[in-house]
């Protein structure tokens, strides 16, 4: 309609009159315009402006590259984006983030490669008074607040060789099962008491204060 003349005045009518007549914007009739043209369709989506230091396939080879030769497991993007400016290749940290995601190469998605365990997460000793394990917990009481309790087990039998709670978790309250223990099974606190025994902790402040470490 907008292209047929007027027989009045011989001109056309425009598509500016026609869509204020008929009261449909002008934007609406370019957007279909644009979105009926097969060649725009087929056109594919890119970024605007230049396209960097090398494409992003090639840019993705030499992330890959990093994060292979990398000792570290746990790298994210700005250290990957420090490493290619090194290497002469400058691009953009969003850009390097941006790869990065689309290929689960981020420091969260990146599968990380451990070692082998030892053991199954159980250990289990020959005999007794071997290997013992301590640990921390705590816990809320009504009368007196917090309190922090102690305990150290032996990894043969299982047994409690020693319980401990206390209003503090300072280190000599924590070597207090070990204290219990030790008297119980080999007699007395003294120097070479209980040689050949184990001690297994969580490495804890407790545990690895000074004066504490066994």
């Amino acid at each position: 309609m907008s292209q047929a003349h007027s027989i009045s005045t011989h001109r056309r009518y425009g598509t500016t009159r026609v869509c204020n007549i008929w009261g449909v914007p002008r934007a609406t009739v370019y957007r279909h315009r644009v979105t009926g043209n097969a060649a725009n369709e087929a056109r594919p989506p890119r970024r605007r402006g230049p396209e960097g230091a090398c494409s992003d396939s090639a840019l993705l080879e030499h992330i890959e590259a990093i994060i292979e030769a990398s000792p570290f497991s746990g790298e994210g993007y700005r250290k990957i984006w420090a490493r290619l400016r090194h290497l002469g290749v400058c691009t953009a940290p969003r850009r390097v983030r941006r790869v990065m995601k689309e290929n689960d190469l981020l420091a969260p998605q990146r599968p990380v490669q451990r070692d082998a365990h030892p053991h199954d997460g159980t250990i289990v000793t020959e005999r007794v008074d071997q290997v013992w394990g301590t640990d921390m917990t705590q816990t809320v009481t009504i009368g007196e607040g917090r309190a922090y309790v102690f305990i150290a087990v032996d990894h043969c039998s299982g047994e409690f060789v020693g319980t401990h709670a206390s209003s503090s978790a300072s280190r000599w309250e924590a070597l207090e099962p070990i204290r219990q223990g030790v008297t119980r099974h080999f007699g007395c606190i003294g120097p070479d008491t209980a040689l050949g025994l184990i001690l297994r902790h969580d490495h804890g402040s407790n545990y690895m204060c000074t004066g504490a470490r066994l």
